[in-house]
């Protein structure tokens, strides 16, 4: 296992000296966030981030992530220009020493969330989902309140509405073939760099507004790994994604793909489902739905050796920013997430 931890680059409020305090951090997981969706990212800023990276004593090996445009998703006459310059970037990212490369494949919306500071219990404040709050939402009516958290901030009402409403007129099936066009382009040039792709899924897991949504459940991920049979093709496990859904077996699914070496990156946090939807909690088991121990243990059973990291953390300690995205509920997720392996693998070495 190797740990690892967001970081949204310079402008960053929390740093990379603090970061490396974290014991057993190994890679930070950034991005180069100030170039267009669909755009090839300049080299110099990719060389800046692995020399603070590596600067700070952290590898610089794993990114999160190069969106994939809307067009490509779509299937619009420029996409062979689009999917070129993903492919230069994969290029690039390859040479800079990146092993990993996190993306996903969510019309518009990469996650939606309809309370960014919902206040818990202990006094923590978290990211939930309410169904009843997200129906009361439209985004083909320009009347509609347009400010569900995970909504794309460029896009004008107008432009929003235009985009969902393209969507609405593609099937699931019609998605599903514009990613395999995709993944056919983009997977040898990875293989050539030998950089892995891990698709995220959908977030939350399952149909919103009337959009296809293709990376939900253990058949969707079956079929993308058939769809271009390659070790470079594979997934990002994130069970707050897909624990949010009951229908889903996250234990299950860590020790399957795990053993087909098709995970690369994990996305470790708890939820607690809901009837009308999830609340996020702190990453220990018992906060939540998931046992994270069974999901740890079924990972390291079954061989995983990859990238992960603690996700979404809860506001704690009156620290304010980036929600999801505080430094000491992430960084409490990162040590559990440590010794619980720590315990595994000793256990093993035992028996």
């Amino acid at each position: 296992m190797k740990l690892s931890f967001r970081w949204y680059g310079k402008d960053d409020e929390i740093t990379l000296e603090k970061i490396r305090q974290i014991p057993g951090m190994y890679s930070i997981v950034t991005a180069v966030y100030d170039v267009p969706v669909g755009e090839v990212w300049p080299q110099k800023s990719i060389d800046e981030l692995k020399k603070m990276t590596e600067d700070a004593g952290l590898k610089f090996e794993v990114i999160e992530s190069v969106p994939v445009h809307e067009d490509i998703k779509l299937g619009k006459p420029d996409r062979d220009r689009l999917i070129e310059n993903y492919c230069e970037n994969v290029r690039r990212l390859g040479k800079a020493g990146i092993k990993c490369i996190c993306y996903n494949f969510m019309p518009v919306f990469d996650w939606t969330r309809t309370q960014l500071d919902h206040a818990n219990s202990d006094g923590s404040k978290s990211l939930v989902y309410y169904q009843e709050q997200v129906d009361k939402v439209n985004p083909l009516n320009s009347n509609s309140d347009l400010t569900l958290p995970g909504w794309d901030a460029s896009y004008s009402r107008q432009e929003l509405s235009e985009v969902v409403g393209e969507y609405n007129k593609m099937t699931a099936e019609d998605l599903w073939i514009n990613l395999e066009y995709f993944l056919k382009k983009v997977i040898p040039v990875c293989a050539e760099y030998d950089v892995y792709m891990a698709i995220h899924e959908d977030d939350p897991s399952w149909p919103i507004f009337g959009l296809p949504r293709i990376i939900s459940t253990e058949d969707d991920l079956d079929r993308l790994l058939r769809t271009v049979d390659d070790k470079h093709n594979g997934i990002t496990l994130c069970t707050g994604s897909l624990g949010c859904n009951p229908k889903n077996d996250v234990v299950k699914m860590a020790a399957k793909y795990a053993k087909m070496g098709r995970i690369h990156f994990a996305h470790l946090r708890n939820v607690k489902i809901l009837p009308n939807g999830f609340e996020e909690t702190g990453h220990l088991s018992s906060g939540g739905s998931l046992d994270m121990y069974e999901i740890m243990k079924a990972l390291y059973d079954n061989g995983f050796d990859g990238y992960v990291r603690p996700d979404h953390g809860r506001m704690i300690w009156g620290e304010t920013g980036r929600p999801g995205y505080g430094l000491y509920d992430r960084a409490l997720g990162a040590t559990y997430l440590n010794g619980l392996w720590e315990a595994i693998e000793k256990d093993s070495k035992r028996k």
